[in-house]
């Protein structure tokens, strides 16, 4: 399980390409290596990957085909950045929302509105998933946990804070870029059980 409290970023060094899989290596933030093994799950913008090799702050990943279809990973270049964030730990405070770190989709950065102190970011969703968007709802933006805006039709808005902005890889997003979308879980179980429940009622 992850919070959606981005501990830092992660620069690419190395990705190995193979057919229909991949792995990368990224330089771990210091503060983020305390007790990490293979086999440890950690969440690259949002999206959960297993720890398989450590070589001192060196960190390897396995990219499955199904990942790099649905998620933005398999469009990373080597000197990139990525949101890393660590599994939580039974104990640890939750300061975001509950996330699985498993993607939905991805959505088209097609608004950005800055200020001084603070950055609108629009959204564009795929229009099948638009069903799970409510304003002040919980949202996994590259597996930063956000709130919801506004919401017009499939399009929908966060704000950013400076705090934000300084600690992820947000500030850098550009108009069409894809960022992983991560619905909050209980949203989607409820809209899902809800359209479960109107289907049988008219069958």
């Amino acid at each position: 399980m992850f919070t959606g409290i981005i501990h830092g970023t992660a620069e690419i060094v190395n990705i190995d390409k193979k057919e229909a899989f991949q792995s990368h290596t990224v330089v771990m933030p210091k503060q983020l290596l305390a007790n990490i093994q293979t086999g440890a799950s950690v969440a690259h913008n949002g999206c959960c990957l297993t720890v398989t090799k450590i070589d001192g702050e060196q960190v390897t990943f396995d990219l499955m085909q199904e990942t790099l279809r649905i998620t933005n990973l398999g469009l990373l270049q080597v000197g990139d950045q990525i949101n890393i964030e660590r599994a939580a730990r039974f104990g640890d405070e939750i300061g975001g929302h509950a996330m699985s770190g498993h993607i939905l989709c991805t959505a088209e950065v097609s608004e950005i509105i800055a200020a001084d102190n603070n950055c609108q970011l629009w959204f564009e969703l795929p229009e099948q998933h638009q069903k799970y968007l409510f304003t002040k709802g919980y949202i996994g933006i590259d597996g930063i946990s956000l709130t919801i805006g506004e919401v017009d039709g499939n399009r929908f808005s966060v704000n950013l804070i400076p705090e934000t902005i300084e600690r992820t890889n947000i500030g850098s997003r550009q108009l069409g870029d894809l960022i992983n979308i991560e619905i909050d879980p209980q949203t989607q179980a409820i809209v899902e059980t809800v359209e479960r429940l109107l289907h049988a009622r008219h069958s």
